[in-house]
């Protein structure tokens, strides 16, 4: 099975491209293919049309907080709300999370998904810092678009399928909370590489009880500073985790909310891994 990592980003350029890492999923190993680096979004749109079969695991949140939705008086369907927050325009989307948070006690401005609760991710509607507000405006409209298929929020393509993942929830079972990246050469160290090293090597040993299958990556991947190849093959590795788990809701929680989504890990939803899955028969349940 083709499997895609993607690092994702809302202003991509040269010098902080969308990285794409393509593997293979044969049997129980997980080997990758070749790494590319996108300055545009056109790269990436052209990516979600390839034909299948394949599944992608992309870094950012695909949907927002119900309560933020219901709250604001967006449309009550995920392919509603991001239609409207599209149509706003960034500006203007960007000036809609602003005027939400504006007159709302401190700590109820920005809201989590349940998924982000699980996950210790931040909230979709942060616009500053990691702004995955942002990324959710440019990417999540463009998944729409593209017609694939998104387990439990959309119904598109069956041999063209794209998963949320999330390399913090992943880095975090290997080597805690250390810092292992950073996107500010000033503040880049040898202790982050290290700790590069120590995720991937412990994530090569863990990956068979943990996901079900060997991950097969070189050591360089190690070399990104800024540690976007390093989370582009976690992106493949929680995609490559839920097409083994297919038939079982591709991983999800038993319950996931339609309008939020859900991050793919079996740390959120405590699915073991498979170890036969069956043969998928192009019918997704």
């Amino acid at each position: 099975m083709n499997i895609l990592g993607i690092d994702f980003t809302s202003s991509p350029s040269r010098r902080k491209p969308i990285t794409c890492l393509r593997c293979t999923l044969e049997g129980d190993h997980l080997l990758t293919q070749s790494l590319e680096e996108w300055s545009d979004f056109d790269a990436f749109n052209a990516a979600l049309a390839q034909p299948g079969p394949w599944i992608a695991g992309v870094d950012f949140p695909f949907g927002q907080a119900r309560r933020f939705v219901e709250t604001a008086g967006w449309p009550s369907t995920w392919e509603g709300y991001v239609r409207h927050a599209s149509q706003l325009g960034r500006d203007g989307f960007r000036g809609a999370l602003e005027a939400y948070k504006e007159n709302r006690a401190a700590g109820d401005k920005e809201h989590r998904r349940a998924t982000d609760k699980q996950a210790s991710s931040i909230s979709p509607q942060k616009l500053y810092g990691v702004p995955v507000g942002l990324m959710f405006f440019e990417g999540a409209p463009r998944l729409l678009a593209s017609g694939v298929t998104i387990p439990h929020l959309h119904a598109g393509d069956a041999q063209r399928v794209v998963v949320e993942a999330y390399p913090g929830v992943l880095a975090r079972q290997f080597i805690g909370r250390r810092s292992y990246k950073n996107d500010t050469r000033s503040k880049q160290n040898s202790d982050q590489r290290q700790a590069r090293h120590s995720l991937l090597h412990a994530l090569r040993d863990a990956a068979p009880a943990r996901y079900g299958f060997d991950v097969i990556a070189p050591d360089n991947l190690c070399d990104d500073p800024g540690a976007d190849h390093l989370d582009a093959l976690l992106c493949a590795v929680q995609a490559a985790w839920a097409w083994r788990q297919r038939d079982a809701r591709f991983g999800a929680p038993d319950v996931v909310d339609p309008l939020e989504g859900w991050i793919a890990d079996p740390h959120i939803s405590d699915r073991p891994p498979a170890g036969n899955p069956p043969r998928f028969n192009g019918v997704w349940s």
